[in-house]
């Protein structure tokens, strides 16, 4: 037996409700895929009501003495989940290879990132100031005081399986709220991994709770209960809109991180030969499948064909397999349904006359890979340039100056990141200001960080997550008028 093999068999599926993991006790049940392979990696039996309404009424629980939890308290907890995330960063980096298939160092680089989340959060909750506000006449206190929203709903998808969960969970619990999060049924020990760090961190039970279960009916339950005050939620911008909808009609506050259609601007005063290879390891990281992608470059008409080309040369040396060999650069897509969806923007653009210039096609062998693919001169008729691709395709069209370039970065209704490259200080001012995104990165290519606010503008989204922004949206303020005693 491969040590692969035992590491699988030694996951174990569960739910994590009130402490305790055990296995959901619905009558339908998900079998786990190695993308790389499209072996099992296991059969995760989904929550039935019962199980949903223990997590919430587990979570509404424990809420009170949560949020009188001191601030110091809840930071050393909270530390404690980010040590161990850490101390358990090869277990569970394999785990992410194993159940989403990218490369063995971007998944550590997950975990590390995971980790950091808690860390800063620990931090950042013993910040959650409140203010004095001058009074109009003697013997008047009035004051503005931060509390938790109360008990939270969560909701992440499988691309970035440990870092989605941990943005939700460790903001939401420094704020002093508890939390039931559905993260997805197809990477579920990846975000099991939390639950136990919590767990072992001694996260008093109830605090934080994992679901697993066919999503819309789970996602109805919470967002029906009288209990859950607030929800986040992070995938589709179409299932976004309808969370957001349902939300409202128990007046939920909501927070949004949805799609994008991430534009690329170059100008000509860039080196090219470096940036367009720094631009393909940006691209094909986690095989495309980050919200926050490069994928519309939009290239300066001056060097267009010297970029592409460098782009393309650099492309076809990507080193694609399996995550946990040595050398690989790009793993498989998550799923057969991903690498149907690429083949068939891929099919829509060249009948629209778009030039693949390298890939394009589904590789050989089991497992769901596609080559890196790179469209060339695309239209915005074709599919590719309108819906977000969530693979490994990049698309190029030349550009001729910064206003040309910022109408088409503006173009679309998604507004979650962009890039943007320039030695010009005036160029990057106006395409920095105009540029219609809720994060801007200037010749550079990590849009977000534990300390930094992160979300979308338009379609993209709505609210914030890390930095302090991300902790402000788990907390309400309540005004306190106090006058003298009568």
């Amino acid at each position: 037996m491969s040590s692969a093999d035992q590491h699988q068999q030694a996951v174990s599926y569960t739910q994590f409700i009130a402490g305790e993991f055990r296995s959901g006790r619905g009558t339908k049940s998900f079998d786990i895929l190695n993308p790389a392979t499209g072996d099992s990696l296991g059969q995760l039996v989904y929550a039935n009501d019962d199980d949903l309404d223990e997590a919430i009424d587990a979570a509404v629980a424990a809420f009170p003495q949560w949020r009188r939890t001191s601030l110091v308290e809840r930071a050393v907890l909270l530390r404690g989940i980010g040590t161990r995330l850490r101390e358990r960063s090869g277990e569970i980096a394999r785990q992410i290879t194993l159940e989403l298939g990218k490369p063995i160092a971007e998944a550590v680089r997950e975990v590390e990132l995971a980790a950091e989340l808690f860390e800063w959060s620990a931090e950042e909750g013993r910040r959650a100031y409140g203010r004095v506000i001058p009074a109009r006449s003697p013997g008047i206190r009035q004051t503005a005081i931060p509390e938790p929203v109360g008990p939270v709903a969560a909701f992440g998808g499988w691309n970035a399986p440990l870092v989605t969960p941990s943005r939700k969970i460790s903001s939401a619990l420094a704020a002093g709220c508890t939390i039931v999060v559905k993260p997805s049924e197809e990477t579920p020990g990846v975000a099991l991994a939390i639950g136990r760090a919590a767990s072992d961190a001694g996260v008093p039970a109830g605090v934080v709770n994992l679901v697993f279960g066919d999503p819309a009916h789970v996602s109805d339950r919470l967002l029906e209960a009288p209990g859950i005050r607030m929800v986040s939620f992070t995938g589709a911008t179409a299932i976004g809109k309808q969370i957001g909808a349902k939300a409202a009609l128990t007046m939920k506050r909501t927070t949004l991180e949805l799609g994008g259609h991430a534009p690329v601007i170059v100008m000509d005063d860039v080196n090219v030969a470096q940036l367009a290879k720094s631009s393909v390891l940006a691209k094909f990281r986690n095989a495309g499948q980050v919200c926050t992608s490069p994928t519309r470059f939009y290239v300066h008409e001056r060097i267009y064909e010297q970029f592409v080309t460098t782009f393309v040369d650099t492309a076809r040396t990507l080193k694609v397999g399996n995550g946990l060999d040595a050398g690989v650069q790009m793993g498989p897509l998550k799923n057969r349904r991903r690498r149907d969806a690429i083949e068939a923007l891929i099919e829509d653009a060249r009948a629209h006359g778009v030039k693949v210039a390298c890939g394009g096609s589904r590789m050989d062998g089991p497992g769901f890979f596609h080559e890196p693919t790179v469209l060339t001169d695309f239209v915005d008729s074709c599919r590719a340039a309108n819906e977000e691709p969530f693979g490994p395709l990049a698309m190029f069209r030349p550009i001729r100056d910064a206003d040309h370039a910022i109408t088409e970065a503006n173009r679309l209704p998604f507004g979650l990141a962009s890039y943007l490259f320039t030695r010009d200080i005036a160029v990057a001012q106006k395409l920095t200001e105009e540029i219609d995104s809720g994060a801007v990165c200037l010749n550079e290519w990590v849009v977000a960080l534990a300390e930094t606010p992160f979300g979308g503008v338009k379609d993209s989204g709505l609210g914030r997550e890390g930095g302090c922004e991300g902790l402000e949206e788990y907390l309400r303020i309540k005004s306190i008028r106090q006058g003298l005693v009568l």
